[in-house]
């Protein structure tokens, strides 16, 4: 039996490709509605996130349109959109979120216990910009890289900040950005932005463990603001249709 090559392809790609296909193969018709993902996630035996970031692959490459409080439909809009040759797929969202609940912390951590006054001033100054950035109706979310940067720059340690950078440059790519799209919301801001604030403070206190599970913390609420149902979303579509049009 020849060696057979080695799967590299992502879980979620794996999952994209396989609803692509009955889509191509006209199993899926246009204007039809996909199974929720429990049924999708259950069918495939794979997790739920899984099957969402699926899901939110394929809205970006136009096979499917994501209507919040109403399910996933076919489109007539697709294209070929896959990963350029020699170049390696964005991580899944949850992946990401997951790498950033371990790198992060433990540089919320360590930047309690390095960080200079110049440090410490940079972190605040990049919150401070957050939140004008909110009061002015614009979505904060340069100066939120610009936060997280800084936090691991004052780490200490020069490979764990170019670590972090390297996860901020997947989480501003289309995978994440199209997921997030579904739920921001000004409230979601102003939550992130608290939290946040928590972990400056147990930095300035050069409190390490605090600073750690307050990183953590706000990394398990965009998992868990990402998880839910898009049926729970409807309302928050709404607000963020509102907030649209006061701006």
């Amino acid at each position: 039996m020849p060696i057979q090559a080695v799967e590299s392809r992502r879980l979620y790609r794996q999952i994209a490709d396989q609803i692509s296909e009955l889509i191509d193969s006209g199993e899926y018709l246009r204007g039809a509605r996909l199974p929720p993902e429990r049924d999708l996630a259950k069918q495939l035996g794979v997790s739920r996130p899984s099957v969402r970031e699926a899901l939110i692959a394929l809205e970006v490459e136009g096979y499917v349109e994501v209507r919040v409080g109403s399910g996933v439909y076919v489109t007539d809009n697709r294209r070929t959109a896959t990963v350029s040759p020699g170049l390696p797929e964005d991580s899944g969202p949850f992946e990401l979120i997951r790498a950033r609940w371990i790198i992060e912390s433990e540089c919320a951590a360590l930047a309690a216990k390095h960080a200079t006054k110049a440090q410490l001033r940079a972190i605040e100054e990049s919150l401070e910009a957050m939140e004008r950035d909110k009061g002015d109706n614009k979505m904060p979310l340069d100066n939120d890289r610009l936060f997280h940067l800084r936090i691991a720059e004052a780490s200490g340690n020069s490979a764990l900040a170019l670590v972090v950078q390297t996860l901020w440059d997947q989480r501003m790519g289309p995978l994440f950005l199209r997921l997030e799209h579904h739920f921001d919301t000004p409230g979601l801001w102003e939550v992130a932005i608290r939290e946040h604030r928590e972990v400056v403070q147990a930095i300035i206190k050069k409190n390490p463990a605090a600073a750690r599970t307050a990183m953590r913390r706000h990394m398990d609420h965009a998992a868990k603001r990402f998880s839910a149902s898009w049926s729970q979303s409807r309302r928050r579509g709404n607000e963020r249709r509102t907030a649209g049009a006061r701006s």
